[in-house]
């Protein structure tokens, strides 16, 4: 699991008024074959929302599938995105800025997100502290019946979600489903945050290694199923 942040000094508690929320649209669903086609981070402090979204050319075609998403073609990328490598430096530097900061970083379902950006850069690593809603939301409320997309969190807690998939309107969603899950379970921003990121991590263990034994149990291959988080390791 991973757990431990790099750096040594402690984690700041999870404050949804010192975030930073972060969501990639991509050319796929696998992360480890994902390229960033757009990469939006919305900074959210007591001056209000500032948010960033860049566009990329993620240098591969867009498959149709990934389009008919997030909406972006092939063609629109080429002519408007920056060379997929600068977004994903300029994103990485993002992160690590927030965390140098003191910000927490948002994600929702983070070991999609943080996988791609290891996976192109290996030296990526989780320098501060990540607040996954949508895992929270997991082991929060693991008994509650339907799925679980941003879009029906959203409508479960009430939320703004705007162009769903477009990577800031996501971003934005995520961090007031993250404001909102603190107001439910306020424990969340009392605990360190190295608590909170081991809570994850653990609940996040749990719930994999659960859905692996039921897949084996039915037969089926369950070799994909990762049980890391915020970041997954290919064949783990």
């Amino acid at each position: 699991m991973n757990a431990t942040p790099t750096p040594a000094t402690s984690l700041p508690n999870f404050d949804p008024a010192k975030m930073l929320s972060f969501d990639l649209e991509t050319t796929s669903a696998d992360p480890f074959e994902a390229r960033i086609v757009t990469s939006a981070m919305v900074t959210i402090t007591a001056k209000g929302a500032e948010p960033i979204e860049l566009l990329a050319d993620p240098g591969v075609e867009i498959p149709e599938g990934a389009t008919a998403i997030h909406g972006i073609t092939t063609e629109h990328a080429r002519a408007n995105g920056q060379p997929h490598d600068e977004v994903l430096t300029k994103t990485i530097t993002a992160l690590r800025e927030a965390w140098n900061n003191g910000l927490s970083v948002v994600v929702y379902n983070a070991p999609f997100d943080l996988t791609v950006l290891r996976t192109h850069d290996p030296s990526f690593t989780v320098d501060g502290l990540v607040y996954d809603p949508f895992n929270v939301d997991r082991f929060k409320e693991p008994y509650r019946k339907g799925k679980r997309t941003l879009t029906d969190l959203s409508a479960h807690y009430g939320v703004q979600l705007g162009n769903a998939h477009e990577a800031t309107s996501d971003a934005l969603a995520a961090a007031r489903i993250a404001w909102k899950q603190l107001k439910i379970w306020p424990e969340l921003g009392t605990m360190s945050g190295e608590e909170l990121m081991e809570l994850q991590a653990v609940k996040f263990y749990e719930k994999a290694i659960s859905y692996r034994n039921y897949l084996i149990g039915q037969g089926r291959d369950a070799s994909t199923v990762g049980t890391s988080w915020p970041v997954q390791s290919q064949g783990e």
